[in-house]
């Protein structure tokens, strides 16, 4: 999976702490058609969010492809929230990949809420998707004219939806300030045992 860390100028931290925001994108969500090809990989498009606060975004080839354990390991990590913003519904280049991540984050979220964290810090949001276009001009179909003309104000949707519930969450107790840095199951170097 490709990793680019988004942090807009003026930025200011969530409040409450110094928290670890993380947002999965699909590369194939928010995206104009093209020609699908089997010699040339098109490097990742993805919407300028414009995030009022630093976020660390990875580019998924698709949402379908994350597994619990990324979010838990995520969540691990001291992440206050995630999101994912996948495809729609029935446009998704993998064929149900968003109906995957959905029933995942769907079992995580309740994982979360068993075990405290609160289902409210993972979170699900749908962009347009690029399959049907995509697979519009490999059959020789007109090339669409341009992107959606609503989609800058569907993501600026995503966008102010994920800070107004990402703003309402209570800090997150796996970040609690005075841990200790420690492993706490290190093992020794030395062998005591004769």
């Amino acid at each position: 999976m490709a990793e680019t860390a988004t942090v807009q100028s003026g930025a200011r931290p969530v409040p409450g702490s110094a928290s670890v925001i993380v947002v999965f994108v699909c590369e194939n969500s928010a995206r104009a058609g093209r020609m699908p090809t089997s010699g040339k990989r098109f490097r990742p498009e993805t919407p300028n969010f414009g995030w009022p606060f630093p976020v660390q975004e990875v580019v998924v080839p698709c949402a379908g492809r994350l597994q619990p354990e990324h979010f838990l390991k995520a969540f691990e990590g001291g992440a206050h929230a995630i999101a994912v913003v996948s495809c729609e519904e029935g446009n998704c280049h993998h064929h149900e990949g968003n109906k995957r991540c959905r029933r995942r984050i769907e079992t995580v979220s309740s994982m979360l809420e068993e075990v405290g964290l609160g289902k409210g810090r993972l979170m699900l949001f749908h962009l347009p998707g690029s399959a049907v276009q995509d697979m519009a001009l490999g059959s020789g179909a007109p090339a669409p004219a341009s992107l959606d003309p609503m989609l800058g104000q569907k993501v600026a949707a995503v966008r102010d939806e994920f800070v107004a519930r990402v703003s309402a969450l209570a800090p997150s107790p796996l970040r609690t300030p005075g841990l200790s840095e420690d492993v706490p199951y290190q093992l020794e170097d030395e062998d005591d045992s004769e």
